[in-house]
This record gives structure tokens, C-alpha cells and sequence, in this order.
């Protein structure tokens, strides 16, 4: 199992509970999702609806976000904003009951953005207690928590490797072990990140890996990033997990790049 595919930004051509198994036909066995529902606590329908179509597909599910709020809008996560933070642990207990059922081990909890009325220290420290419980709530299903750098939001405060790391330390230190890094290569690189000396120093820690190319946010060999060469090195250094495809492009031409072997198997 060595790709993902992000069922979130890839096939969006097709209606939401279609994708896994458009994924299943391209020839790849897993997927992932940003939360696919409007709410933290959708309704037991809308849940069961949502696991059948990755069951039917016969795919794994390795990756799926926490309530992260209103993302066309611009919200990137709940974790830090106090107003929602009642929504992101509502939210706790639904996430682990669909990653229990599923067998998914990977929870990604978007930072959240920088907002009126509440301090960055006020900010920051209600991250870490919401961290903590969120870790808490899939540690029973062997589930990870994943922090990430974002790239095109000014007001979210994690940019790079090092800003996320100070935050899952500061949980660390809370008695937490099963937090890490969410590695998105492409966010890292336009952040101007040294994509390079992250995967040095942290590689076997990763948590998870996400790619896209840069410029553009395109299928791997649309741009300028080294991604086979930055993929093999953290397979090297001690990454065993699958590698997320979180990039955008056509159905019709969205993995013409895995087909050419323009990217590690």
C-alpha cells in the first residue's frame, strides 16, 4: 500500500460517496478524506452511508480529518478557535467510532486559523487541551493525531515542520505519545520549509506524508518539486506509512503520472 488517494480534492467530478470506488478502478487499494460531512455530529445515516461506499469499494481508509469548519470558505480547523471548540470535541467521538469500524488510524486536526478576540497565547493553549483529548479519544483504536503546516492561509499560525513540532512537544509533554507529523510536501516547499532537512531530521517520526507539485498544487512531474527523490528518502530513513495524493487534477488525467512511474512506487 504504498499511495492514498485524497478522495477530498482528487475525482471531484463525481458525487462524494462515488470516489472510493472510482479510486478501487484506477488501481489503488486506500483513500482518505477531509471531513466529508457539513457538521461535527452528522447523523447516523449520513455516517453509515458514508463508511458503505469505502466498504463497497473494497478500499482502506488510512486518513480522515477532524472537523476542520467551512474550508471553501477559508476556516483550517477547529482546534485552536475557541468560539468552536465545543464542535471540534463533539466531534472526538464520532471520528473514532468511523476510524474503529473502518479501520482507520490517521486523524488529521487542522490548527485552525488566528481570531479576533482571543489572544495567541489563549489560542495556543486551548489547542494543546483539545489535542490532548483528541489523542485520548482514538488512543483506544490505535489512532494517531496528526498536526499540520498549511501553506496559502496568512491567519493559520503553523507554516512550517518546526512551528507544528513545537505544538506536538508541547502535547508530548502532557503524557500524549500518539501525536505527529503530518508531512505535506507541498505545503512545506511553498512555505519555503528545507523540505530537505525535515525528512533528514524527522523522517522516521512522520506520522503521515502528503504530495502535490509546486508550483500549481499539480499530479507529481507537473512542476518543480523532487518528490520521487524526497519520497525515497524518507522510505530510507525509516517512513513505512502510505504516501497521500493530495493534489489537484482531472479525472481523465490524474494518475497518468503513477502509470509513467514519474513518482516512487
Amino acid at each position: 500500500m504504498s499511495y492514498t488517494v485524497n478522495c477530498s480534492i482528487l475525482l471531484t467530478e463525481l458525487p462524494l460517496l462515488e470516489r472510493p470506488a472510482a479510486a478501487k478502478a484506477a488501481g489503488f487499494d486506500a483513500v482518505e478524506f477531509w471531513w466529508p460531512f457539513p457538521t461535527s455530529t452528522p447523523g447516523a445515516e449520513e455516517v453509515a452511508e458514508f463508511e458503505k461506499a469505502i466498504t463497497d469499494a473494497g478500499v482502506q481508509l488510512t486518513g480522515l480529518n477532524f472537523n476542520a469548519g467551512d474550508m471553501p470558505s477559508g476556516d483550517r480547523g477547529l482546534v485552536s478557535w475557541p468560539a468552536r471548540s465545543q464542535e471540534f470535541r463533539d466531534n472526538l467521538e464520532v471520528v473514532a467510532g468511523i476510524g474503529e469500524r473502518l479501520g482507520c488510524k490517521g486523524f488529521n486536526a487542522l490548527y485552525g486559523n488566528r481570531v479576533e478576540g482571543s489572544t495567541p497565547e489563549e489560542q495556543d493553549a486551548l489547542a494543546v487541551e483539545n489535542l490532548v483529548l483528541a489523542a485520548e479519544a482514538v488512543a483506544p483504536i490505535g489512532g494517531t493525531v496528526l498536526v499540520e503546516p498549511v501553506s496559502g492561509a496568512d491567519a493559520y499560525p503553523l507554516k512550517t515542520a518546526a512551528d507544528a513540532i513545537a505544538v506536538i512537544g508541547k502535547v508530548k509533554a502532557r503524557g500524549i505519545t500518539n501525536i505527529a507529523l503530518l508531512a505535506d510536501f507541498f505545503h512545506l516547499a511553498v512555505n519555503g520549509d528545507n523540505v530537505e532537512a525535515v525528512i533528514q531530521n524527522h523522517a522516521g517520526e512522520f506520522g503521515h506524508i502528503q504530495i502535490a507539485d509546486a508550483p500549481g498544487r499539480g499530479a507529481p512531474g507537473t512542476g518543480e518539486l523532487p518528490i520521487h527523490e524526497w519520497i525515497e528518502t524518507s522510505r530510507n530513513l525509516g517512513y513505512t506509512g502510505p504516501v497521500g495524493l493530495e493534489y489537484k487534477a482531472p479525472q481523465e488525467t490524474a494518475f497518468d503520472w503513477a502509470a509513467t512511474g514519474a513518482a516512487a512506487k
